[in-house]
């Protein structure tokens, strides 16, 4: 028998059955008893039975949600690690802002619904539920907060790519309190010889071609992750989620990219919690904020600062949550073309600055001076501050903290901060490009997207229009992408090909982010002369001629699922004017131009081989589905209680 397993040590036998409880009486009144739900009551009888302190009991209750993860000794080392960084040191903005409750004599609760990281996911089956993991938690959130009725308002705590945004849906669906954002930072920045988190999830990549050693890629992976909290180093998800949630007004000022663990991001979740006993006081609620308005500066935002292609799915979903009208290609479209892209940060180059340095730079506030002066916000929305973004403007030009910050980039780590974050002249002269482009033709007929400004410049045409013709080699699943990137098996990938990858909607794998794919491109001397075309999605540090959310997807008939190896493909992207294709034009026969393409295309059959992955949950094929009735991908992949009671009666 294993003892070690089964047998109780002596001292577990010093078991104790009763217990005087709490000391002292409820602060309870006639009127509570008379008219209070007995649920009111008894969280009375709860809170004691914790350990809080009766006296204090009847002052405001405040709810803080966190995706904290893991568990930390008082000294920092892990006793159990969390999925990832991003969510393993939040739990110290939580202790800090019920302090500030506390101190406040305001009476802080605290729960936490963790989430999965996307790096570590990669490749691997358990990216099938990144995407509606998204959805999942958010409702999870939702439901925590209306199970505490008492509540005069919500805190959020997150950093990373599906757990931030699932807590700003969250956010935004209470409307009848006020609700504020705590970003939970980024990681340090590296020493100059270290590789980025982004570039190190590519060792594997660069070792099968020799690029690197097995001691060089042992050595990288090591050291990437600078420090033991926040999100990544890069303008990935996570990062373009902290910087939409402060253009939204939902934090505050100044808190998005903040250092994870250091002084200055402890010392805004104090303030944060300060901020929402002001709104609660002045009867604020989370629809004074979230307004139309809100989303502008945060589609212009978004713009001018290059983010990840992710928020394409995410900005709408709050919009749904908050009751506002969902973004459409149309608005996405428009900013990109009227703003500048203004901030030189990871992946986008041309310097590749960590995000850390973007903070110190002067973060949204230093982005959004730059955009009042051309005009390109409403300054009249409210923030979570209390005051308007015009106000927190002002005070932002003039503020210690700005000067003390931007001097710090300049004389400690010898960056001017003008070339982190630049003005419009300025970044024109650099080459930096608008953001995003959302190609049509006849393989995407509902839509795509390219983050443009991340093309390889040398591969784009002194024009400004990225052109490129090549054989499709088609894959269903994209771990035989990697294979033939990588060099395995029968089938290669090789310079001048147009990798084809479908089956990995939504349908398909759940919309799995297809970063193993895109960033072994970009580190491989060659993969600049190779196209992506996919129906999944791409992290927010894919960079290349990716294009990404083909829409319809193969596994609902969309034209990519009749590609076969050897069709020429036709990719052209206008980085000025923001427009594009991406055509069938082809096949062995020669080039015969995109109608040729369109009638070949309508006159095949699907591919034989399209199906969902094998390993898709039975949960996911669930997620597909509502969201593909709830308006899907360009929707924002939420869920739609009218439209799919309305699908669901009409199939009856």
């Amino acid at each position: 028998m294993p003892s070690d397993v089964l047998d109780t040590p002596e001292s577990a036998y010093q078991i104790v059955t009763t217990g005087s409880g709490p000391k002292g009486a409820l602060p309870l009144t006639d009127e509570l008893l008379r008219h209070s739900p007995s649920g009111n009551l008894f969280g009375w009888t709860q809170n004691v039975g914790m350990g809080w302190n009766p006296a204090l009991l009847g002052g405001k209750e405040f709810t803080i949600l966190s995706t904290h993860g893991g568990l930390r000794a008082e000294d920092g080392t892990p006793i159990a690690l969390g999925f990832h960084s991003g969510h393993w040191e939040v739990g110290l903005l939580v202790k800090a802002a019920a302090e500030e409750f506390a101190r406040l004599r305001c009476v802080p609760f605290a729960g936490a619904v963790t989430d999965p990281c996307d790096g570590r996911t990669q490749g691997t089956a358990g990216m099938y539920d990144s995407l509606p993991y998204r959805n999942d938690s958010s409702q999870v959130m939702r439901r925590l907060m209306r199970s505490h009725p008492t509540r005069a308002g919500v805190m959020g705590v997150a950093t990373c790519d599906k757990g931030l945004p699932a807590m700003m849906m969250a956010l935004a669906a209470q409307h009848d309190h006020p609700t504020i954002l705590v970003p939970g930072g980024v990681m340090l920045a590296g020493e100059a010889d270290h590789e980025d988190t982004g570039k190190v999830q590519t060792i594997g990549a660069r070792y099968a071609h020799g690029e690197m050693t097995i001691d060089e890629a042992a050595a990288a992976g090591c050291h990437a992750c600078a420090s033991p909290g926040g999100g990544c180093q890069f303008l990935g998800t996570a990062a373009t989620s902290q910087v939409i949630g402060e253009a939204l007004g939902l934090s505050l000022p100044h808190s998005a990219l903040a250092p994870s663990g250091q002084p200055i991001w402890v010392d805004m979740a104090t303030r944060s919690a300060r901020a929402l006993v002001n709104m609660s006081n002045r009867g604020v609620r989370t629809p004074h904020i979230l307004t139309e308005a809100a989303f502008k500066n945060a589609l212009a935002v978004f713009a001018a600062f290059g983010g990840s292609t992710n928020l394409l799915l995410h900005t709408p979903a709050i919009a749904f949550h908050a009751g506002i009208k969902r973004p459409t290609i149309e608005d996405w479209t428009f900013y990109n073309r009227k703003v500048p892209r203004l901030v030189d940060a990871l992946p986008n180059g041309p310097m590749n600055h960590p995000t850390m340095r973007v903070f110190l730079a002067g973060g949204v506030p230093e982005v959004m001076l730059h955009l009042r002066e051309l005009g390109l916000l409403e300054l009249d929305a409210l923030t979570a501050s209390g005051e308007t973004l015009g106000s927190n403007l002002d005070w932002w030009a003039k503020s210690e903290r700005r000067t003390r910050l931007r001097e710090l980039l300049r004389t400690r780590d010898r960056v001017d901060p003008d070339t982190v974050i630049m003005s419009p002249d300025a970044a024109r002269k650099r080459g930096l490009t608008s953001t995003i482009t959302f190609p049509r033709g006849n393989l995407a007929p509902d839509g795509c997207v390219i983050k443009s400004t991340a093309i390889d410049p040398s591969v784009v045409d002194p024009d400004g229009v990225y052109r490129k013709t090549g054989p499709a080699k088609v894959f269903i699943r994209e771990r035989d992408a990697i294979n033939a990137i990588k060099g395995e098996g029968e089938r290669k990938v090789v310079p001048g090909d147009v990798l084809v990858l479908c089956c990995r909607g939504p349908m398909g794998s759940g919309m799995e982010e297809t970063y193993q794919v895109t960033s072994a491109l970009k580190h491989l001397k060659w993969g600049k002369q190779v196209a992506v075309i996919t129906d999944a999605r791409f992290s927010g540090v894919s960079t290349g001629a990716c294009i990404g959310h083909v829409s319809p997807e193969a596994l609902v008939g969309g034209p990519i699922g009749k590609l076969r190896d050897g069709d020429l493909v036709q990719v052209i992207v206008d980085r000025n004017k923001l427009e594009g294709t991406i055509d069938l034009v082809g096949d062995a026969t020669g080039n015969h131009g995109p109608l040729w393409g369109s009638a070949e295309l309508q006159a095949r059959a699907p591919r034989p081989d399209l199906a969902p992955d094998p390993a898709l949950p039975a949960d996911t094929r669930l997620w597909a589905a509502l969201q593909h009735a709830s308006g899907g991908v360009w929707g924002g992949c939420v869920y739609d209680p009218d439209l799919i009671a309305a699908k669901l009666a009409g199939a009856k």
